[in-house]
């Protein structure tokens, strides 16, 4: 297996992508490719020591050129074809490697796979599908924020592709799937959601367990949620930022007090199972679902943690033939209807 890595993109570029994919070649068996600039690249690498006992290897395909998070993607795209970014993309359409990891404009990510990477069988839009911290179990949600403009058709297929992913990554049997609407009732909702309804209460293959809200998405009675981009994202951000206020406020009221900071030490390791719990690292980035290739979005702040755990997650989603049975479901619930 050959993953890509957009070895310049993020905010901590080239430096954590490195070093997240020289942790990665010690884990797996795969040729990691870093994309970018090969001198910078190459001296980065030589001033480290590689995995020898690893199974997998770190080699560098040249990309001179850089989108920047501030560039409108789809110009920047054109202006810039030797771009990280198009280059790396351009290797998983020519089958050069299998997946891609990129932390730079998630703007540019999916307008790159839409742009050179064929839609799968079956899929009119791709979606952003992540991981949300739940009471049991992580929660899979999608869209996040590649299609905000969403058809009944186009949801009925984040379902399928999200249904997919969650037996691929987390090894869900029958993942239940819920409609993130405003109430759990079958009429409740708008003309996009009663309409998904229907569509998704006839599907076969689909472990559909009617419409959920917000509250639900973190507590782990389903394992997949769905619902358009714009929505998606909103409630990504919003997650991110409860998160990190929680966070804040916490070590605030714990330093306040002596015996409050004497208590920090006794829960020490339960403030660390806490953190892995909400830290993104944790599951490295976003996978778009329903583009030919495997294409891997992480958190522009990105560590090198986080680069490892997204290689990691491409390779899982790979060797799952993730993107094969989500064109053989769609498929075969297509004849059906």
């Amino acid at each position: 297996m050959r993953i890509a890595v957009d070895a310049m993109g993020g905010d901590h570029a080239p430096d954590v992508n490195v070093d997240g994919a020289l942790a990665a070649a010690g884990r797996w068996d795969c040729e990691i490719v870093l994309v970018g600039d090969r001198d910078v690249l190459e001296g980065a690498l030589a001033r480290r020591r590689p995995h020898a006992d690893g199974p997998g290897s770190v080699t560098v395909e040249h990309a001179p050129d850089v989108v920047a998070m501030g560039e409108g993607p789809v110009v920047a795209l054109r202006r810039k074809p030797n771009s990280t970014m198009a280059v790396a993309t351009r290797m998983v359409k020519d089958g050069r490697v299998d997946g891609l990891v990129s932390a730079g404009s998630t703007g540019a990510a999916v307008a790159a796979s839409v742009l050179y990477l064929s839609p799968l069988a079956g899929v009119n839009r791709p979606a952003i599908a992540t991981f949300l911290p739940g009471l049991r179990e992580p929660t899979v949600l999608l869209d996040v924020g590649a299609t905000v403009d969403c058809r009944p058709e186009n949801l009925y297929q984040f379902a399928v592709m999200g249904a997919t992913f969650a037996s691929c990554v987390l090894d869900r049997r029958s993942p239940k799937v819920g409609l993130l609407s405003v109430g759990t009732e079958a009429a409740k909702g708008n003309a996009l959601t009663k309409r998904t309804y229907e569509m998704l209460s006839g599907a076969g293959g689909i472990h559909f367990v009617g419409n959920v809200e917000g509250r639900d998405i973190f507590t782990g009675e389903v394992d997949v949620v769905v619902c358009d981009g714009f929505v998606g994202n909103v409630i990504l951000k919003a997650s991110e930022g409860l998160a990190e206020a929680m966070e804040a406020i916490l070590r605030r009221e714990l330093s306040s007090h002596p015996l409050a900071r004497a208590g920090v030490l006794l829960m020490r390791g339960a403030f660390r199972k806490f953190k892995r719990h909400v830290d993104y690292a944790e599951r490295g980035g976003a996978i778009l679902l329903g583009v030919n290739g495997v294409v891997v979005i992480c958190h522009g702040g990105s560590n090198a943690k986080a680069i490892t755990n997204a290689i990691g997650l491409a390779y899982d989603f790979i060797s799952h033939g993730g993107n094969e049975r989500i064109s053989e479901r769609l498929g075969s619930n297509q004849e059906k209807r």
